[in-house]
């Protein structure tokens, strides 16, 4: 399992993760790419605790993923099935289970004080904190995609499911986009990764 691990997240963090693994008796799963997630928590019928992960995911963002699904499990444990699934309970684990591994014999150091700040309060998903999703998207393989924010204003875009959209202003923290084929407006994370087409 140590040499599995060791491929998907940095090797420094490697025992602790394994020894969270084994404490939590965690069956973890290593899925393909998808795009509305980065990874899942689940307690079987069996009793047993599933944690899925994408294997895309560069190796920090999938520390990142596997420390917040397995935060999710814990929170159950200790607070109830009853609690918010990103509530108090949860935030307060992910922040304890996640501290040991802000240094930079994990992290980048030019990582580290954007990973501090987000885990002050940590969101629901790592992708709505714009610094962080842009920060860890630089260890991303090279890819086509942009940011929405990225996009000039007016600029046509795909989304991975091949509808295509029109990049409008944005209101508050979203921007306003068009679907091109029905005039419906939809608002976008500025964090949604599209593909430009003009």
């Amino acid at each position: 399992m140590k040499e599995i691990l060791g491929q998907y997240i940095p090797e420094r963090s490697i025992d602790q993760v394994f020894d969270l693994i084994v404490k939590w008796n965690v069956h973890l799963k290593i899925v393909n790419e998808r795009v509305t997630r980065h990874g899942d928590y689940r307690k079987m019928p069996d009793g047993r605790h599933q944690i899925t992960v994408n294997a895309s995911l560069n190796k920090y963002r999938f520390l990142i993923t596997l420390i917040h699904e397995i935060a999710h499990l814990v929170a159950f444990e200790k607070y109830g099935r009853y609690i918010k699934p990103h509530g108090v309970e949860w935030k307060t684990t992910f922040q304890q289970l996640m501290l040991p591994y802000i240094h930079p014999e994990v992290f980048p150091s030019r990582l580290l004080p954007i990973i501090a700040r987000h885990f002050k309060n940590p969101r629901a998903s790592s992708d709505t904190d714009e610094k962080l999703a842009l920060a860890l998207k630089q260890y991303d393989p090279v890819n086509d995609k942009n940011y929405i924010f990225e996009l000039p204003l007016g600029s046509v875009f795909r989304l991975y499911n091949g509808r295509i959209f029109k990049k409008g202003n944005k209101k508050v923290k979203r921007y306003e986009c068009v679907e091109v084929n029905t005039g419906k407006v939809y608002l976008f994370n500025p964090n949604a990764e599209v593909e430009l087409l003009n």
